[in-house]
C-alpha cells in the first residue's frame, strides 16, 4: 500500500566545515570533544579542532580564566575565520569569546556556545532543565548564566560532581562517572529535572552512562543532552538555512574603530 502522506527525501550534502573551539590549552578534552562526534555528524559535515594556545589557562573556572582564554582564541581564528562555515566554543559557561566572535568574524559565520546550545535543546525536549556541574563554584555562576539566558523560569538549579575540569581526564574512570551520575541523579530525583545537561564539554564520554541511570533508553523519562553534540547539529541546521550573525545591530564590527585609533592588533 502506497504511503498517503506526501514527502520529500533530501539530497543536500554539500560540505560544511566547523571549527570546534577548546578555550582552555588542553588538547587531550578537544580530543575527546572530537571522538563523542565521530558517529553523529550528517554527511558532508566536517569538524575541525582548534586547543586554545598558551598563554590560555589549562582549565577555565571563571571569570578570570574565561577573559584570558578568550584574547588568546581571539589571536588565533580571527586570522583563519575564512575556512569556516561557523564556529562553536566549547566551554560550559556564557564564554565572552562568543560574543566576541559574533562581533569580529566578518562573514556572519554562526557562532554558538555549548552552554546556550544544550539550554535550547533542554527546554524543546522538557519541562525543567538542570545542569551537572564540575564544582559548587561553577553552579553559582551558571545559574547567573540560565537566568541571564532567560532560562530561570524552567530551571531546577544545579548538582556538583564535585569533579575538577581537569579532574576529569586525570582521576580515575569510576570515579568520574560516579560523581557526574550522583549528580545527574539529584537533579532528577530531588528537583524534578526531566533535562539534564553535562556542564562542561570534558563531561561528553559520560552521557551513555547517565542516560543508563536515568532510564532514557528505556523509558525516554529524561533526556541527558550535551551541549558539544547539539551544538554542531544546530550550527549545521544553521548553515542550511543561510542564518547567521546579524551585523546591524550589536554585533557590527569594532574593526574599524580600532583602526582609526591606531589599534590595529588584538
Amino acid at each position: 500500500m502506497d504511503d498517503p502522506l506526501p514527502s520529500v527525501t533530501g539530497h543536500n550534502a554539500a560540505p560544511i566545515s566547523i571549527l570546534l573551539i577548546n578555550p582552555n590549552s588542553s588538547p587531550h578534552m578537544t580530543a575527546n570533544c572530537l571522538q563523542s562526534l565521530a558517529g553523529r555528524l550528517p554527511a558532508g559535515v566536517t569538524v575541525h579542532g582548534l586547543t586554545a594556545p598558551r598563554p590560555a589557562p589549562s582549565a577555565i573556572e571563571g571569570r578570570a580564566d574565561g577573559v584570558l582564554s578568550a584574547a588568546a582564541c581571539l589571536r588565533a581564528v580571527v586570522p583563519i575565520q575564512a575556512r569556516f562555515d561557523a564556529f562553536l566554543v566549547c566551554c560550559f559557561s556564557r564564554h565572552p569569546l562568543i560574543d566576541a566572535l559574533r562581533e569580529e568574524v566578518t562573514a556572519g559565520q554562526p557562532v554558538l556556545g555549548i552552554m546556550e546550545s544544550a539550554l535550547y535543546a533542554s527546554r524543546m525536549c522538557g519541562s525543567r532543565l538542570g545542569i551537572v556541574t564540575t564544582s559548587e563554584r561553577s553552579a553559582v555562576i551558571h545559574e547567573l548564566a540560565i537566568a541571564e539566558y532567560g532560562f530561570a523560569h524552567y530551571s531546577a538549579g544545579c548538582a556538583a560532581s564535585r569533579i575538577s575540569v581537569l579532574g576529569l581526564e586525570s582521576r580515575p574512570e569510576e570515579e568520574v562517572r560516579a560523581g557526574i551520575v550522583g549528580a545527574a541523579r539529584r537533579l532528577v530525583e530531588e528537583r524534578g529535572a526531566d533535562a539534564v545537561c553535562l556542564g562542561c564539554a570534558g563531561m561528553t564520554g559520560v552521557r551513555e552512562a547517565c542516560e543508563e541511570a536515568l532510564g532514557t533508553e528505556a523509558e525516554r523519562l529524561v533526556m541527558v543532552v550535551d551541549g558539544v553534540g547539539v551544538g554542531v547539529q544546530f550550527l549545521v541546521a544553521l548553515v542550511r538555512e543561510g542564518l547567521g550573525t546579524a551585523k546591524a545591530g550589536a554585533y557590527r564590527p569594532a574593526k574599524a574603530g580600532r583602526e582609526a585609533r591606531g589599534q590595529e592588533w588584538y
